[in-house]
C-alpha cells in the first residue's frame, strides 16, 4: 500500500511541475478546484455508505451519546499543547506555535488563518506543520496501530473524517470508522475558534 501512496505523491509532484513549466494553467485549476472537490465528495459518499451499513456502529454511537466527543476533545487538547511545549523549547512566539498546532491537520484552513492572525512566516509554517501531520499520519498508519488501533486517529486529527480515513480503515479496522470520523468532524469544526481564540489571547 505504502509504495502506492509514495508513487502517487511522486507522480501529482511531477504533474504539478510540468504542469507549471508549460503553462497549462486550465490543467492546473481543473485539478486543484474541481478534481479534488469531487474525490473528497465520492471519498465521503463511500465512506457514509460504509457506516449507514454498520448496525454496530450506529448502535454503538446511540450508547455512547456525547462521550464520543471525549477523543476529539482530548486530541485539540494534546495538539494545544504539544505546540505550547514547542513553542517554549525553540523559542519562538508561544501562541503563533499553539495557533498552527490548532490546525489539527487542516492546512488549507491553518496556513491561511495563521497567515492572517500571526503574521506571514507563521501563515508557511501553518501549512507546512499541518501538512505534514497529514502526510506523516499516511506514511506511517501501519507502524502507529501497533502502539493502539486509535493512534492513528489522533495522529490524523482533523483529516480523520476524510484524507487519511480510508487509510485508517484499512490498518486498523472498520470498527475504528465511527470514532475516526466523528472525531475527524468534531475538530474540523473546533479548529478556526481555537485558532482565532489563542489569537485574541493576551500576549
Amino acid at each position: 500500500m505504502m509504495k502506492y501512496i509514495f508513487a502517487a505523491l511522486f507522480l501529482g509532484v511531477l504533474a504539478g511541475y510540468f504542469t507549471d513549466a508549460f503553462g497549462f494553467s486550465w490543467l492546473k485549476v481543473a485539478v486543484s478546484d474541481y478534481g479534488f472537490n469531487l474525490a473528497l465528495i465520492a471519498l465521503l459518499f463511500f465512506m457514509g455508505v460504509l457506516f449507514g451499513k454498520d448496525k454496530e456502529a450506529l448502535a454503538k454511537l446511540r450508547r455512547e451519546g456525547l462521550k464520543i466527543l471525549v477523543f476529539p476533545i482530548a486530541i485539540a487538547s494534546g495538539s494545544i499543547i504539544g505546540g505550547l511545549v514547542g513553542g517554549f523549547l525553540l523559542r519562538t512566539n508561544v501562541l503563533a506555535s499553539m495557533g498552527v498546532c490548532a490546525g489539527y491537520g487542516w492546512y488549507t484552513l491553518a496556513g491561511p488563518l495563521a497567515g492572517q492572525l500571526f503574521g506571514i512566516e507563521w501563515g508557511a509554517i501553518g501549512f507546512v506543520v499541518n501538512f505534514l501531520r497529514e502526510l506523516t499520519t499516511i506514511t506511517t498508519v501501519s507502524l502507529a496501530r501497533k502502539i493502539d488501533k486509535y493512534a492513528p486517529v489522533a495522529m490524523g486529527g482533523a483529516t480523520a473524517m476524510d484524507t487519511t480515513l480510508p487509510f485508517i480503515i484499512r490498518y486498523c479496522g472498520q470498527d475504528t470508522l465511527m470514532a475516526a470520523f466523528i472525531s475527524g468532524f468534531a475538530l474540523t469544526m473546533m479548529a478556526p475558534f481555537a485558532i482565532t481564540a489563542i489569537a485574541a489571547l493576551p500576549h
